[in-house]
This record gives C-alpha cells, structure tokens and sequence, in this order.
C-alpha cells in the first residue's frame, strides 16, 4: 500500500539555544578537567535525553546544595540560582562553576542594580519556576514581588507605587507579557521597565517561527519537556496562531497518532532545551506512516555563542 501524502512543515529556528548549549557544554567540559563525579544543582536544562545522557557520563543530579559532598566540582543548571547558594558553596571551600544562562544573568544584574538604585522589583513569572526562584533569590525577601497574570497586577501590594521596576522570567510569551506589562504601567505610571526586552531572543524566535508555520498546518507538535516553560509557551503560541491541533511530545513515542487521522500537513518545532536528534526521531516516525515533503518556514537565522567559563575555557 502507498503512503499517504503529508507536506511537513519544520521550523527554523528550532530547539537547543545558545544558552543551553553553553550550559551542557560546561558540564562536559568539567567531566573532562575534573572526572567523575560531577554534581549539578537540579537538571542541567530541561529535557530528560539530555540529562540521561550527562548522567551516563558521570554527571549527578541533586536538588540541593545539602546533597553535594564537599570535595566534588558541582554546576548550578542554566536557569539560575538565588544568591544564597553560591554562597554557601563558598562558605563550604566547595569548587563550583555558574551554568546560568548569560541572558539569564542579565536579569539579575538588572535586578540588583535597581535595587541599588532603591526600587522594589515586579517580576512577571510562574511561581515555582526556577529561573523565577534564582531570580527573586538575588534580593532580600520582599524586594521582588511575582505576578503571572493581569488579575495579579491590580492585587500586588507594593512598598512605594512610585518606586517600582520589573522584569520578566525570559522563557515567556512575548504576546503573554504585552498585556502584563500594559497593566502594570496602567496601574503604576512610574514603573521603570527594562532596557531591553527581558524574554531572550531565541525564546521569541522560535514563538515567531511557530507563528509562521501555524496557520499552514492541520496539527503542529513540539518536542520538549513537560516541566520546559519555552516547550509550554511554543503550544500556546501555535494554537493561538491558528493550528487546530498542538501538543507537546518528548519523543516520538508519545506521538497520539489517533488525533493525526486524516491530517495532510504537520508542523514540528522543538523547544530551546530539546536536541535535534529527538527531533529527528519524530521526522522519521511520519516518514515511517507517510510519504513525508519536508518544507522549512525560516523566520531568522541565530548565530548566538555564549563562551564558557574561563576556568573551563583553560582545561579545553
């Protein structure tokens, strides 16, 4: 029997970013220069291949510090981490290298420079995330308040309403935080907002490419991790686009192939964290079903590169 027809639309850019790529590379990198073990502070990056295959290498992972020997290298994962916790590796004469996502620490940077400037921080977040949690971290408690939605900002109780800045957790909708940050200028005319756009480049890139290739598509899956904000936002943006049908999958095997009956074009993008070798796997998967007609819906071209730590750096 013939397979049935599918032109499958491929956004670019897709997955890994400069900053996770950075962040794995690192923990390589440490492997090599100090041998296993090797401990990192929570997933390295959001995506269990990725952490499975460090793992199987020599890499730890750990939730706390607390679970860390002293005389073992440990990585604090790309999303950040309060400054309590660099701290106390220091205190604890413990080797540590900063995995946090550059883009990421320009956040903080910003963070503490407004409030050496003696403004109290909104952060619009998710509660619980953890670049929210390294975020809010690097002030004292009651220096940054959290807000993840419009209904949020006209409950946020705040110190001075004319001494506010705010910032934003960088793996957000784009579209998402137009509205948050409408509300909150609406409510407190003064707030000083950031220079730059917080939510990084390739966050907003790949939410471009999904809005490109979504209106094209019957279906539209992004590969990524359950617990991937980015991965989360990407099914949004493409529902919201248009697509009739997005879901996330890890890998091809979560596929529903059932809500695919009768489709005849399918969209796949991947979020920041996820390889191009899942992305891979799910191509071949359609290929394996239909006959597959590959068709790339390029909104930019990345060439981003995030250097890695100097001590790193001299051990490559």
């Amino acid at each position: 029997m013939s397979k049935p027809p599918l032109t499958l639309f491929l956004a670019a850019p897709r997955g890994f970013c400069a900053g996770v790529d950075r962040a794995i590379k690192i923990v390589e990198l440490a492997l090599q220069k100090w041998g296993a073990p090797v401990y990192v502070r929570h997933e390295i990056v959001h995506n269990k291949f990725v952490v499975d295959d460090l793992r199987a290498k020599g890499a730890v992972f750990v939730e706390e510090l607390e679970d860390c020997p002293d005389d073992r290298p440990v990585i604090f994962s790309a999303h950040g981490v309060p400054k309590s916790v660099p701290d106390a590796a220091t205190a604890r004469q413990m080797v540590y290298v900063d995995a946090t996502c550059p883009l990421v620490s320009k956040v903080h940077i910003e963070a503490g420079r407004h409030h050496d400037a003696g403004l109290q921080m909104i952060m619009i977040g998710h509660e619980g995330h953890p670049e929210t949690i390294g975020t809010m971290g690097q002030l004292p408690p009651g220096e940054v308040l959290l807000v993840e939605t419009v209904e949020d900002v006209a409950k946020v109780q705040v110190r001075d309403p004319d001494r506010l800045a705010f910032v934003t957790q960088t793996t957000l909708s784009v579209d998402d935080t137009i509205d948050i940050v409408a509300a909150l200028q609406a409510r407190f005319p003064s707030i000083v907002g950031p220079h730059k756009e917080d939510i990084c480049y390739a966050t907003t890139n790949r939410q471009e490419a999904v809005k490109a290739m979504a209106p094209k598509a019957d279906a539209m899956l992004v590969v990524g991790a359950p617990n991937s904000s980015n991965s989360r936002r990407l099914v949004e943006v493409g529902a919201r686009a248009g697509c009739p049908y997005a879901q996330l999958v890890q890998r091809a095997a979560d596929i529903d192939w059932r809500a695919l009956k009768g489709i005849t074009s399918m969209g796949i993008t991947a979020g920041a964290s996820a390889p191009e070798v899942l992305i891979n796997e799910v191509i071949d998967a359609f290929r394996a079903r239909y006959d597959v007609t590959v068709e790339q819906v390029e909104t930019a071209v990345e060439n981003v590169e995030f250097k890695v730590p100097r001590v790193l750096r001299q051990s490559a």
